[in-house]
């Protein structure tokens, strides 16, 4: 017999042994007798028992089922299972946005006393969590150069129970060999954690690099389309249930219609992944031709100092690229001002293409000396490379680039 649904009584998918591009559409459906051939979304806050001894069963864990969309709802359980095949992981759990990922991350599985080592290469609202809020439940941070795995080394210490990283980095594109970083992690009986929003599955899989868990804000590709804010991490089954536990009480959790959304986006992920890259990968090259840009950050370039990684841990470069222009802030922020078709805004990974300054949104709670040490200037501007026509996205960069 064929895989899949070609059989009506055969209700569940089973992932194993299908390529990304068919997980991303099939991986995670168990249609209902109605037989739909889309999933369905389940808005319920609680769900109905058929005694009050299947209540107790459930609530006592000895009975699976549905309780309380808090912690069981279909229709993000179907995201969960999608995106932890497309990864690669035993088990997913959905948050209600990145950096929920993250905070449920770090009180499910580090205590008072323990120690972190963390890129200083990640998103801005990272390190305020790390700093701000994760330090006063006594986890202390350390931040590293992403690049330097002899930095890595020395910064862990005997309470280092987790490295952080975002590799690219945001918005330098900065890459860290996640495999190196798994081996030193490992040697030190730590867990390696990866932001992969940047590339999704798609374009990396750190699992299979080593890498213990992934997380995702799936606000950005996952989603595809700027409409949604949610999370999720990825992993091995015993770190997954500790992060379920807390979601379950601490109630960070994803909403059935943000689920639904993100399992849309995900069935045209890799399509567009594609097409974000190939868009971004002709606009680096014109934009290093450009008299005044001083230089571009995108990994698919030669010049890009760890060009060679990038082609070794990834299956494509991405859609996001930064560049500095001449002229301090006051000229990223006319060149900014000059486009008439880009979103201004700090989301990316939307289908059209949007522009910011690093320095002053989405890395502006930074002090400036942890943005100096970052590498981010006042010149730079980040671009998340839509699916618009690319000699319209040319002409609208060219509106700014006029401004230098």
């Amino acid at each position: 017999m064929s895989k899949g649904f070609e059989n009506p009584s055969r209700v569940q998918f089973d992932p194993d042994g299908y390529a990304t591009d068919t997980l991303a559409l099939r991986a995670g459906q168990s249609r209902t007798p109605e037989g739909e051939h889309s999933d369905p979304i389940y808005p319920t806050s609680s769900f109905v028992f058929s005694s009050a001894r299947e209540a107790a069963a459930r609530f006592g864990g000895e009975e699976a089922g549905n309780i309380y969309s808090r912690f069981t709802n279909p229709t993000v359980r179907a995201f969960e299972e999608r995106i932890a095949a497309m990864e690669g992981g035993e088990r997913a759990v959905a948050t209600s946005s990145g950096m929920a990922a993250i905070l449920s991350l770090g009180l499910a599985l580090l205590k008072q006393g323990d120690h972190v080592v963390c890129s200083r290469s990640v998103f801005g609202s990272t390190v305020s969590l790390f700093d701000k809020y994760l330090s006063r439940a006594g986890i202390t941070t350390t931040y590293v150069d992403p690049t330097d795995l002899d930095d890595w080394r020395a910064a862990i210490g005997p309470a280092t129970r987790m490295l952080f990283l975002e590799t690219p980095s945001n918005p330098l594109g900065e890459l860290t060999d996640i495999a190196a970083v798994a081996e030193i992690a490992h040697a030190n009986d730590a867990l390696l954690v990866v932001d992969n929003c940047f590339l999704t599955p798609v374009l990396q899989k750190p699992l299979a690099l080593g890498a213990d868990i992934v997380m995702h804000s799936a606000t950005k590709y996952i989603d595809g389309q700027g409409r949604c804010v949610g999370g999720v991490v990825v992993g091995r089954q015993a770190e997954m249930e500790e992060v379920f536990g807390f979601i379950r009480t601490g109630g960070t959790c994803m909403s059935p219609f943000n689920a639904w959304v993100f399992l849309k986006g995900l069935e045209t992920l890799p399509l567009r992944m594609r097409g974000h890259s190939e868009s971004a990968q002709i606009l680096a090259q014109w934009l290093e031709q450009q008299a005044g840009v001083e230089r571009v950050f995108y990994t698919g370039l030669e010049s890009h100092p760890q060009h060679s990684l990038a082609c070794r841990q990834q299956n494509g470069f991405g859609g996001v690229l930064s560049f500095e222009v001449k002229g301090g802030r006051d000229a990223a922020w006319r060149f900014i001002d000059a486009t008439r078709m880009i979103s201004i805004t700090g989301n990316l990974g939307d289908a059209k293409t949007t522009i910011t300054h690093p320095a002053t949104t989405t890395h502006g709670r930074m002090t400036p000396e942890d943005r100096a040490r970052a590498g981010i200037r006042d010149n730079l501007i980040r671009v998340s490379v839509g699916l618009e026509d690319l000699d319209d996205l040319k002409q609208d960069l060219s509106l700014g680039l006029a401004q230098l």
